[in-house]
């Protein structure tokens, strides 16, 4: 009986023994979990098993635990997954399953994750939450909010821990309606008092951008903590009520960098940028916060904005100081900093040492202005081509670079480049490119671009419909021009307006350019400066001088605009062009601020039709005091001499010309035709086709003479013999592109030719010839206006 009793006693103490001997083992596993040491951990599994205490599902759990948390520190998945498979079924609970899916989960093994959670036999709140968690972290936003949906399906309260994950996710995919939902659950469970939740729902709002609602919570909030006001602050400041976000600040007990990051950044995003740089001063004197990434990015950027070098410069040497990683965000800051402040190669070094995947569009593209304002497009197409994903912001920044510097026809190019392989132009693209085909005149290419602006619906866009207008003009198309404006059914806005009104004027339709502009004002769309300057030079070129002095008092008395340069120049060409040279010196005179070069360029020009050297002498001394570099100006004097016929005095201002090595601007003139601009400059010798060019040429001024047409000698500026001046002529580079025109397009069609010049007395009255003996509409876009050549006649009426 007594060895009985032993036995039976012994019996009950070795398993109590052993359950004492799982405990323990079980503590020194947590304590290895806390100290991460593989080696000690596998050696408690080892003395386990010869043991024999894996029959302890407690101490189990506790070695997987252990494995799975050294596998997400970077140690063995397959020792935790070996070990799960160990584990007979019948010992395996929900916290053996869980233990292994959140191993999986926290390491971003969302696949492995979603195949445990599919095997479970039994899930409970913390199953879903972490797969709701893993999915949230890993930016697969909407699966997590759809699987909390699932989850409450299955009759599964959530938990605190999972209620701020799906309204973290819920806020990313700004999706409102679940959100509202998961609110309510948030009600029903009495969490609102809960304070990460309740900051939870105020960050959830605020994405959302609904400042009600969030005020609402926040008003109700029992406890607040510095991130439920700093939500509030954040709110307020990407709304752009900045006053509201101030006010919020200021009314917080307890500050966090992030309070005063939340105003630094609000301030800078909403454009406020020498406000959002006061802040940050105000920050360093008040306070007793460091600037962390964040501040200094909004700083840097603001200091962009506002092209501070220097401010910029010593928040780079602070990064470097307290030795701030270089993450992306700062790299892009600085980069952009320098790059709009003008030092660009600075930037450029940054960017070289920077990897290329840290860089953003905003960096790179700022990089790419810095070059276009220095002109060199060579450096800024580098840039560019080196950008990884090139959105359509930094295609549009190219193409806008090469329009911008008067590189054109590689606008063009790029733009052919970008329909192949890049984003989908968006209507700055459009305008951009748009602008390029009316400097080439390109009009059949313009034409395309307008057809895809209409099938985009682009077209409705306002800066599209007037590019469109503009290419339209500028490439010699007033009529389609005029009808693009008419179909606009849309309210014209003044500057669709002013568009066409400088169209008509461009082209010598003064009289319709006066009617749209009172059409404009009956309509009620108000004029601005530019609209003005349209009018005036409408008037100019009409010879509408009583109009255009109306229209100058009309400007300050009616609309309260106060006349700028641009318009003193464009009344001093109203009258000096009319012949009324001392008006146009007492207009000069009475001017409040000091003329200019193009206001005194005005006058010089009149001067040669008029044969006043006097004032041409005064004119040309008083710019080439503002401008000593501008040949324009010798030019002009010796044409006024050389049509008086005061030779030496013209051969004397070439000298001075030659002496002061000023350069005379080069005349060229240039066409479209067939997809390619072909350029061609006096007496060109460089064209391929230049010997049929020259035959066309001859034959062309030899048919043109038997019509009558007698060469203007008085436009050749040189003193030489008569048959050496009318050859001349006879090759100027308009004469040129046109006799190419002729042997290159169809007959009847017309012929468009630009030229960067004025166009001379002999090719205007050449060309009218031209157009009658060859049966063609001639348009000529000089660099003042255009001219419309038909059967003899030219829109301009000689008065030009």
């Amino acid at each position: 009986m007594q060895n009985a009793a032993l036995a039976a006693g012994a019996a009950v103490a070795r398993p109590a023994a052993m359950a004492a001997a799982s405990d323990h083992y079980a503590r020194l596993l947590q304590l290895c979990q806390t100290a991460v040491n593989p080696s000690a951990g596998r050696a408690i599994h080892a003395h386990a098993v010869k043991a024999g205490l894996l029959v302890s599902a407690y101490l189990c759990n506790n070695l997987l635990s252990y494995y799975a948390g050294a596998s997400v520190s970077g140690g063995s998945f397959r020792d935790a997954r070996n070990l799960f498979n160990e584990i007979p079924p019948v010992r395996r609970n929900v916290f053996t399953w869980n233990t292994l899916l959140s191993m999986y989960a926290k390491s971003g093994r969302l696949a492995d994750a979603r195949a445990m959670f599919d095997e479970m036999p039994e899930r409970d709140a913390v199953s879903w939450t972490v797969m709701i968690v893993g999915l949230n972290r890993a930016g697969r936003f909407w699966e997590a909010v759809k699987t909390f949906v699932d989850m409450v399906g299955e009759g599964l309260a959530p938990t605190q821990f999972t209620l701020t994950n799906v309204l973290s996710s819920c806020a990313a995919t700004e999706a409102s309606g679940i959100g509202r939902k998961v609110h309510s659950f948030v009600v029903k469970l009495g969490l609102s008092s809960c304070v990460p939740v309740a900051n939870s729902v105020l960050n959830m709002y605020g994405k959302f951008g609904d400042a009600e609602t969030a005020t609402a919570v926040f008003e109700r909030m029992p406890v607040r903590s510095v991130s439920s006001w700093n939500a509030m602050v954040s709110l307020y400041a990407r709304q752009g009520r900045m006053d509201f976000a101030v006010s919020m600040f200021h009314n917080m007990e307890e500050r966090s960098i992030v309070s005063w990051n939340a105003v630094i950044a609000g301030y800078n995003q909403n454009g406020l940028d020498d406000m959002a740089l006061k802040f940050f001063s105000r920050m360093l004197s008040d306070s007793f916060m460091e600037p962390d990434a964040f501040t200094v990015t909004s700083v840097l950027s603001a200091c962009a904005n506002l092209r501070m070098l220097k401010m910029g410069k010593q928040m780079h040497s602070y990064i470097l100081r307290k030795r701030m990683p270089y993450s992306g965000q700062i790299i892009n800051a600085l980069i952009s900093t320098y790059a709009k402040s003008g030092s660009v190669e600075t930037a450029r070094r940054i960017m070289d040492q920077a990897v290329i995947s840290d860089l953003n569009v905003i960096s790179f593209t700022a990089l790419l202005e810095g070059y276009f304002k220095l002109g060199d497009m060579k450096q800024a197409r580098e840039i560019f081509d080196v950008m990884n994903n090139r959105d359509v912001v930094a295609w549009t920044a190219m193409i806008v670079g090469y329009q911008q510097n008067g590189q054109n026809d590689e606008a063009v190019k790029l733009f052919r480049s970008m329909i192949k392989s890049g984003p989908e132009p968006n209507s700055y693209t459009l305008a951009a490119i748009l602008s390029a085909c009316a400097s080439l005149a390109c009009l059949d290419y313009g034409k395309q671009i307008h057809g895809k602006a209409i099938r985009s619906l682009q077209e409705q866009s306002v800066s599209v419909s007037n590019a469109i207008i503009t290419m339209y003009a500028r490439s010699g198309s007033v009529p389609l021009a005029r009808r693009v404006f008419d179909r606009i059914c849309w309210r014209k806005e003044t500057v669709t307006w002013t568009s066409m009104i400088v169209a008509l004027a461009q082209h010598g339709f003064g009289e319709e350019a006066v009617g749209l502009f009172e059409e404009m004002l009956c309509v009620g769309v108000k004029p601005d400066r530019i609209t003005y300057i349209g009018v005036f030079s409408a008037c100019t070129h009409a010879g509408f001088v009583e109009k255009g002095k109306r229209y100058y008092d009309q400007m300050q008395n009616e609309h309260g605009i106060v006349p700028e340069m641009s318009h003193y120049a464009c009344m001093v060409d109203l009258l000096a062009r009319a012949g009324l040279l001392t008006e146009a010196q007492e207009f000069i005179q009475r001017m409040p601020v000091m003329p200019d070069a193009i206001v005194w360029g005005s006058l010089l020009s009149a001067c040669r039709v008029r044969k006043n050297a006097d004032l041409a002498e005064l004119a040309a001394e008083k710019l080439l005091l503002i401008d000593p570099d501008n040949s324009g100006a010798y030019s002009a004097l010796a044409n006024v001499y050389s049509a008086c016929g005061r030779w030496n005095d013209a051969a004397r201002i070439w000298k001075l010309r030659k002496d002061k090595a000023v350069k005379k601007e080069t005349g060229f003139s240039w066409t479209h035709v067939h997809n390619k601009v072909h350029v061609f400059g006096a007496d060109d010798v460089l064209h391929p086709q230049r010997d049929a060019i020259y035959k066309k040429a001859a034959e062309m001024w030899e048919e043109i003479k038997k019509a009558g047409f007698v060469p203007d000698l008085n436009s050749v500026l040189h003193d030489v013999d008569d048959e050496l001046k009318e050859e001349l002529l006879s090759r100027h580079s308009e004469k040129l592109a046109i006799a190419f025109g002729l042997i290159n397009t169809p007959e009847k069609t017309t012929l468009r030719i630009m030229k960067n010049l004025r166009v001379c007395n002999d090719c205007h009255a050449a060309i009218k010839f031209i157009s009658k003996v060859v049966d063609r509409e001639i348009i000529v876009r000089d660099a003042t206006r255009f001219h419309h050549f038909r059967d003899g006649f030219c829109s301009c009426k000689d008065y030009w």
